[in-house]
């Protein structure tokens, strides 16, 4: 017994959404390294390519610092290996755009669907396990926003700079609701605000897949902003709404 508890002692504190950030970060670091080497990539860029790798997990860590002393759940840690999907892929990003690596391959089409695919699991193992909770509903909104926006630059480089509105709806949001409190009410659940998310990812998937003419992946990228454009618009909507009515 006395050899037990310090261990479990051990996993509870690696198990703390700071110390899994740390951890990811590392893994970020690590992966970014593994591509700078591999690709021989010039060192004025290697510090680029880092950076950017480690950048989903930093935007995550001063949204999640607040909530730090809480544990990280078996569902929240398949949420943050989409952080470090989201690492590797902006890593990845900033080497397509100066030309160090081709941005549509089928390689990339793994790695974001990879990526992609941890945000259908996490969920119902949430459910399943009676974790659910706030820690992880944040970690998931984050790693979301963060997958959809590197996703947004890589695609901007294909179809055009203004599949960037895609990645930086939410931050306007965000950004907005700190000068105008009606943003900031809750919003109730809605099942077609979490389908049109979730097509934002796949749409901006189709601009590196190199079997699909760009134009037509231009034509679904278009309609996933337009019907992201509605959602947010519809909640802002109805959160003005709510605020000029007083409702609690």
């Amino acid at each position: 017994m006395a050899t037990t508890l310090p261990t479990a002692s051990r996993a509870r504190r690696l198990r703390r959404v700071g110390a899994v950030l740390v951890t990811l970060v590392t893994g970020q670091l690590v992966a970014g390294g593994l591509l700078v080497a591999g690709l021989r990539v010039p060192p004025a860029l290697a510090a680029p390519v880092l950076l950017a790798a480690i950048s989903p997990t930093v935007v995550a860590a001063l949204t999640l610092r607040p909530r730090a002393p809480g544990l990280v759940t078996t569902a929240d840690l398949l949420t943050m290996l989409r952080l470090l999907g989201a690492g590797v892929l902006a890593a990845t990003t900033v080497l397509a755009l100066v030309g160090a690596v081709t941005p549509r391959s089928w390689l990339l089409v793994v790695l974001i669907g990879a990526t992609l695919a941890t945000d259908a699991v996490d969920g119902p193992i949430a459910r399943r396990s009676r974790t659910a909770g706030p820690v992880g509903a944040r970690i998931d909104m984050e790693a979301d926003a963060a997958v959809v926006l590197v996703l947004s630059v890589l695609a901007a480089s294909i179809v055009g700079p203004w599949a960037l509105a895609i990645g930086v709806m939410r931050y306007a949001y965000v950004a907005a609701s700190r000068i105008r409190p009606a943003l900031r009410r809750p919003l109730p659940y809605s099942l077609v605000r979490r389908v049109i998310g979730a097509t934002q990812g796949v749409a901006l998937l189709t601009t590196v897949v190199p079997v699909i003419p760009v134009p037509a992946a231009g034509v679904i990228v278009s309609a996933a902003l337009a019907l992201l454009a509605f959602s947010f618009g519809r909640d802002v909507i109805d959160q003005e709404r709510a605020e000029a009515r007083g409702e609690e």
